[in-house]
């Protein structure tokens, strides 16, 4: 295995080298109704040079941090060039926020500025923004908020000529702020300098994990929020890299459509889209129907270049899936389809790079094996997986505390329990904070309960629950798939689920009931983060004071009234 050496490239680096030699080949391209906007490389290289001689006529020198707050579009990575341009540091932060959280983490990264633009709501947002930072604001896109304060990005872009020289920027100078998700309590500020996503593109250059390198110009597809490690180091660092094309969806009505139209090579989504798409195939083909098809030799391949093609994923040549864990029901559906799906684990702590399934191949029920270059322990006593990487981040930002108690002696501390086996696959078992204790003093572990649902097409989200009460609960959102079907029919399935997963456990485990909520859980009501993970603690805190009542509960299904 070769090791990785000093030949680094940084983001910026890579984006001039494309610049020069693939100048006048489309790097983006954003869709209008049935128009795309498409920029080149040149092009784009032009327009982030004025923005770049306008952050400094705007008082934003170099090592200024300039916050990034906008949905996933071609205006977005514009300025995350141009801000490295002028050697400032960026801030991206999750369209989502209110007007309290955004006044929090500006605060708390010492931004400087502020860049906003395709948002789906602005009144409850701008109040977080202190009047004593410049603002940025994109060109309007149709169907969002509009913006009614700052900058202009298109007069700025017109008013300036491009920077005279570029920042060069060391391997070491600060790069990036991000804030972490939230799962767990308060985001925490992620500092990455230049060598993390330099290092983490030589190791793809010699290894080729994920045939960014491979494949000739290829073509992402961004949609997942862009501030989020995985979606900034796979798909957009991945298109730096490359020296490939970034297509975004217009809205999430036009996203099947947009898809369909970009036919990306390399597609990341995380599982609670791979469920979408197949609750999709199966509102059109019942299970059933579509087992009997592909038990069919002749029309199979039909069927499967179908629904490959309905889905935007005929050229598809890597798939990945991450962010939490995807059910092995649904990656084994998948690939009865043609689609090969590879699991991948890592942190915004060390660039969403760690582990992966091999090229072809995967283990079931893990999350494939470390990188090259990568290294993986797992604690004797807590069973917590430790991880050493070459782009591991510098610290979180202003809290030197916390780096210490989350990096000791070179081991990044996950959080997350796992099983390293023979062949050196790794397997998630839970957060080490995420097991509980019931009433009769019994620890659960939720998500290998949890894991066991995952063959029942009517769950869409699933959380078992139960601290202090004497046996745990299920709380489920069903999904689309429920919405022709009479609720005895619904009854029935899911109480032979949970029949089924209670055969299997031992008796402190055995769930007492399986509770269906009425309300859908969103980022919009802070039941799942943005890259649609649950929080537990926000679970807890909105039906913890019934969950007691359901587990005494004759009833084994209940409705939530």
């Amino acid at each position: 295995m070769p090791a990785l050496d000093d030949k680094l490239t940084t983001p910026l680096h890579y984006f001039l080298r494309w610049e020069q030699e693939r100048g006048d080949e489309v790097m983006t391209r954003q869709p209008y109704g049935d128009t795309w906007t498409e920029l080149t490389y040149k092009e784009a290289g032009v327009i982030c040079r004025k923005m770049a001689n306008a952050f400094r006529t705007l008082g934003l020198e170099q090592g200024s941090h300039i916050a990034l707050m906008s949905k996933n579009c071609y205006h977005w990575v514009l300025s995350d060039i141009a801000i490295m341009m002028a050697g400032c540091v960026s801030v991206p932060l999750y369209p989502s926020l209110n007007d309290k959280k955004l006044a929090s983490v500006l605060e708390k990264s010492d931004s400087d500025a502020i860049i906003v633009g395709k948002l789906d709501s602005w009144n409850d947002k701008k109040g977080g923004i202190p009047e004593s930072i410049p603002v940025i604001r994109f060109p309007h896109y149709q169907g969002n908020a509009k913006i009614d304060i700052g900058h202009d990005w298109d007069e700025l872009v017109n008013a300036h000529e491009p920077i005279a020289e570029v920042h060069s920027p060391t391997l070491d100078e600060d790069w990036t702020i991000i804030f972490t998700s939230g799962t767990t309590g308060t985001p925490k500020g992620v500092v990455h300098t230049y060598r993390s996503p330099a290092a983490v593109s030589r190791n793809e250059e010699l290894h080729d994990t994920l045939h960014f390198f491979s494949t000739p110009r290829t073509r992402f597809f961004s949609f997942l929020p862009l501030n989020h490690i995985a979606e900034r180091t796979a798909v957009w660092c991945g298109t730096l890299m490359s020296g490939g094309s970034i297509a975004f969806a217009e809205s999430l009505d036009t996203f099947a459509k947009n898809l369909q139209e970009v036919k990306p090579t390399f597609f990341f989504a995380v599982p609670r889209i791979w469920q979408k798409f197949q609750q999709k195939v199966l509102a059109k083909m019942p299970q059933k129907k579509l087992d009997r098809m592909l038990s069919i030799p002749f029309v199979s391949g039909m069927v499967k270049k179908k629904i490959r093609t309905n889905l935007g994923l005929t050229d598809a040549r890597t798939l990945i899936t991450g962010a939490s864990m995807t059910p092995e029901p649904l990656k084994q559906w998948y690939k009865k389809i043609g689609l090969t799906i590879r699991e991948a684990y890592a942190m915004t702590e060390n660039m969403g790079a760690f582990s992966a399934y091999p090229s072809g191949a995967g283990k079931p029920n893990t999350v494939g094996k470390p990188l090259p270059n990568c290294e993986c322990r797992i604690d004797p006593e807590t069973s917590e997986i430790l991880m050493k990487t070459p782009w591991t981040m510098k610290g979180y930002y202003k809290d030197d505390e916390l780096t210490a108690e989350c990096i000791q002696d070179g081991w990044l501390h996950s959080g997350d329990k796992g099983v390293l086996d023979d062949d050196g696959y790794l397997r998630i078992i839970g957060r080490v904070k995420d097991a509980f204790k019931t009433a009769k003093g019994k620890f659960i572990v939720p998500t290998q309960i949890e894991e066991q649902f995952a063959s029942n097409e009517y769950i869409d989200q699933i959380c078992v629950a139960g601290l202090g009460i004497p046996q745990p609960v299920a709380l489920v959102n069903l999904s689309e798939l429920c919405q022709d079907r009479e609720k005895n029919q619904l009854q029935e399935a899911l109480r032979a689920s949970l029949e089924s997963v209670n055969s299997n456990l031992p008796g402190h485990e055995k769930l007492s009931a399986l509770v269906v909520t009425k309300d859908a859980w969103t980022d919009q009501n802070n039941l799942l983060t943005p890259t649609l993970k649950i929080k537990r603690g926000e679970i807890n805190d909105r039906y913890g004071a019934r969950m007691e009542g359901w587990c005494l509960d004759k009833e084994t299904v209940i409705w939530e009234e």
